[in-house]
């Protein structure tokens, strides 16, 4: 019977990739729990990624990348998540923002080409830095209140980001800020160790406690003009969604995977002097597990047949981008709450020995709960499930 991690790999490359990465983050349950125990960050684990070249899945293959596909990209996060979910949600910001900026190509060509080499030669990781306090979810219409104002010298900036994930490991910042004179929003290219721009070390969740997504902090920083790599349009185009997005709730249906896991195992093994076989063979274990199964499963094929859909369209029919967003934003909402309840239900089977700091589950109950925070949110992805309704009516 074919494991249920292999379910969606359904050409070589894809079951390549899977044993490639599977045998990377497999080395690491132990570093998870130091991570989240210390709030700490798995350098091991990023280092490890960071040498096998995973950064450069995302890179075109013209440029010495893998052209990894959507399809490609959620097997991946989903595999890393099932051990380390901080540090598959943290990585997962560079590769999203490497093939949105590959699937627009808003860049000047030669800016976006040192970029992608940096990431191929040497492992580079790249973030975006989108987020204020004042301001909230970028993806809520927030404007960012930073400042860049322009000198002869270059851009001087001053501002604060929040949530700037994988933040340590980070090699290049893409920071918003706003220009002085015209007011319009502006993005720049900012390498680690430019005079000014500071980590401020402020991460400290119940949850994603890995991720490391601290402030990052610009006080009189003076970049080049060059690193002014685009600037937003007044209107964003709606149109322009970022499909890879996806990789968010792959990470928590990999939480769900692992809290599967964990929930078998010891119903297989637990058998209380009671009983005369272990409690994986009571009915209303197997009732929960049959639960747990069902739920994974139906939102695991709901998330990899709308990227196959996107995939299909966007080499076919582009046009029908618009009716299937609202299912990428559908997929997230759907596998978020699924994850949530799947881990609640192997919390359920393996009881209060669940809730032990030393067990694997309790972690999993604080992490997963993270991705009703991520966007987009339920509210929104409910609005446009709405309005596609209406629309489709019409």
């Amino acid at each position: 019977m074919p494991n249920i991690q292999n379910w969606f790999a359904v050409t070589e490359k894809q079951q390549h990739l899977l044993k490639y990465i599977g045998d990377i983050v497999d080395r690491q349950p132990l570093a998870v729990q130091e991570t989240d125990e210390t709030n700490g960050f798995n350098e091991e684990l990023v280092s490890e990624l960071r040498t096998s070249g995973y950064p450069s899945f995302a890179v075109p293959s013209d440029l010495g990348g893998q052209d990894l596909s959507l399809t490609e990209l959620l097997l991946c996060q989903e595999r890393i998540a099932q051990v380390d979910a901080p540090t598959a949600l943290a990585i997962g910001w560079h590769m999203i923002t490497v093939l949105d900026l590959t699937r627009n190509n808003t860049w000047d060509s030669t800016t976006f080409t040192a970029l992608c080499k940096s990431i191929v030669e040497q492992g580079a990781f790249v973030n975006r830095a989108e987020t204020e306090a004042a301001t909230g979810s970028p993806t809520r219409g927030g404007k960012p209140e930073s400042r860049a104002t322009k000198t002869i010298q270059g851009y001087v900036l001053n501002g604060r980001k929040t949530f700037t994930s994988l933040s340590p490991a980070l090699d290049y910042f893409i920071v918003s800020a706003r220009e002085e004179t015209t007011d319009a929003i502006f993005e720049f290219l900012i390498p680690k160790g430019t005079p000014g721009l500071v980590i401020d070390y402020t991460w400290n969740m119940l949850g994603m406690r890995g991720t490391a997504s601290h402030d990052l902090v610009f006080n009189d920083v003076l970049v080049p003009l060059e690193s002014h790599v685009y600037t937003r349009p007044d209107q964003v185009n709606p149109g322009k969604i970022n499909p890879y997005l996806l990789s968010i709730p792959a990470c928590y249906l990999g939480i769900a995977l692992a809290a599967r896991q964990e929930a078998i195992t010891f119903a297989a093994q637990y058998q209380p002097n009671s009983l005369t076989h272990p409690i994986i063979q009571l009915p209303n274990i197997q009732q929960s597990m049959g639960q747990i199964e069902l739920e994974l499963s139906v939102a695991r094929h709901y998330m990899y047949a709308v990227a196959a859909r996107w995939e299909q369209d966007d080499a076919t029919h582009p046009d029908n981008h618009a009716f299937v967003s609202s299912d990428l934003a559908a997929v997230k909402s759907f596998a978020v709450n699924t994850a949530i309840s799947v881990v609640d239900k192997a919390m359920r089977i393996v009881g209060v020995h669940s809730l032990a700091m030393s067990h694997p589950l309790q972690r999993m109950y604080r992490d997963v709960r993270f991705g009703l925070h991520n966007p987009p949110m339920d509210d929104v992805t409910l609005r446009k499930l709405a309005q596609r309704a209406i629309e489709e009516h019409k």
